[in-house]
């Protein structure tokens, strides 16, 4: 294999090839079924969103109840801090969740070589392929940052994680915006082929271009946005989900950049900014945790949130990239919320309250007739004995199998 992989689409459009605003560009457990992975390097292209053909398959329990757990920004490099993998390990083991996705920036920069970004992925990913639970990785802003010293776009990093046994990412669909936007779907308990839940994963891009149109953005926030091409498949592939099903499939939608409307629940209001605004928010969005950094979404809001509201599947929307926001709220129907920051070697609170919000989310489905229950909590590094000292604790990377060694 070349040592330098294609660009990325993402690494296209920022590099300011967006001809226009929402054009579509050519791109290139226990409750688990699973078979002998298939050569990424040679695999044919499965259905759009979907994990490969013999991949894990994911079913709800007997008892009707699946669990999924939501780790972000573990963001590191090959020397990861050691407590993010203990912690990733420790939230495993007290959880036993049934699938885990990791909602962007699993690494940053610092990765130098080839081998350096497969190391930083596995220590992150090692955890869940050792215990056999099925997993998946969304990308965001930073996954790309070492692409100048290492030659790894976002393109390879998917080859790699596709070559592990418990992965669930999709190849990328043609004309599609985005690395691996996926759709992992779950089975009902009481019919083993018949879908209960969706799980939709989407590429929220990485930074804005320099200009549009002659344009530039100085003033307005400079990360990424879901493109419209990415906003229409969603709806597209909703609605094939209930035409084969016979109803709408519920699901949840984990991204790495929030949502303005992430903003607009906090503050109860769009233009509103006071005390007095964030309290009317949280009383009518019955929002619950804490808001420590300003929401990061993009200079423009994608629609995803109306499409979502028009097809009235997607029952919450999670995100990460703020690290030290972990609220969530009912936002006109739809969950919306964060998980913490993971990653002890990335940015955390001030001071010696550096680490105290590093955690993970967890999300609870029960299967109630035709519909699908949503609980969800937040598990903390500092509930689990784990070292909360404001410093890094850098690791020797952990071993490769033989396979990520060769691919």
């Amino acid at each position: 294999m070349p040592d330098r992989m294609p660009m990325s689409r993402r690494t296209v459009i920022t590099a300011g090839a967006l001809g226009a605003l929402g054009a579509a560009l050519p791109i290139g457990a226990a409750h688990a079924e699973t078979a002998p992975p298939s050569d990424p390097a040679t695999a044919a292209t499965s259905a759009s969103g979907s994990p490969r053909p013999n991949g894990p398959r994911l079913r709800f329990r007997a008892g009707g109840t699946f669990k999924v757990v939501q780790f972000n920004d573990t963001q590191d490099d090959e020397q990861t801090d050691r407590r993010t993998v203990e912690l990733i390990e420790k939230v495993l083991d007290q959880e036993k969740p049934d699938f885990v996705v990791i909602n962007g920036d699993v690494i940053s920069s610092g990765c130098e070589t080839r081998l350096a970004v497969k190391q930083a992925i596995n220590n992150v990913v090692w955890p869940m392929e050792s215990r056999r639970i099925p997993w998946a990785v969304t990308y965001g802003n930073h996954d790309e940052d070492s692409l100048p010293e290492s030659g790894v776009d976002e393109a390879g990093m998917l080859q790699i994680y596709r070559s592990y046994e418990f992965n669930m990412n999709a190849d990328n669909a043609r004309g599609l915006t985005g690395t691996s936007n996926t759709i992992v779907p779950i089975s009902s308990s009481r019919k083993k082929n018949r879908e209960a839940f969706s799980l939709w994963l989407l590429d929220s891009g990485r930074y804005a271009p320099d200009a549009i149109n002659g344009q530039d953005f100085t003033g307005c926030p400079t990360w990424d946005w879901l493109r419209m091409d990415q906003v229409a498949w969603y709806r597209e592939q909703s609605q094939r989900l209930e035409q084969r099903r016979g109803q709408k499939v519920p699901g949840l939608m984990f991204i790495h950049i929030a949502l303005w409307e992430h903003r607009f629940m906090w503050w109860g209001g769009v233009d509103t900014r006071t005390e007095a605004d964030a309290a009317r928010g949280r009383d009518r969005h019955g929002i619950v945790g804490e808001r420590n950094e300003d929401e990061c979404p993009g200079p423009f809001n994608s629609g995803l949130f109306n499409a979502i509201l028009e097809r009235g599947d997607v029952k919450g929307v999670f995100v990460g990239h703020d690290h030290v926001n972990d609220y969530v709220g009912d936002y006109y129907g739809v969950k919306l919320g964060y998980a913490p920051g993971t990653g002890f070697g990335a940015y955390g609170l001030s001071g010696d309250e550096r680490n105290r919000m590093r955690g993970g989310r967890v999300f609870e489905l029960t299967e109630v007739g035709d519909e699908v229950s949503i609980a969800t909590r937040v598990v903390y590094a500092r509930d689990l004995g784990i070292d909360l000292t404001a410093n890094d604790q850098p690791m020797e990377p952990l071993p490769l199998a033989p396979r990520q060694e060769q691919i």
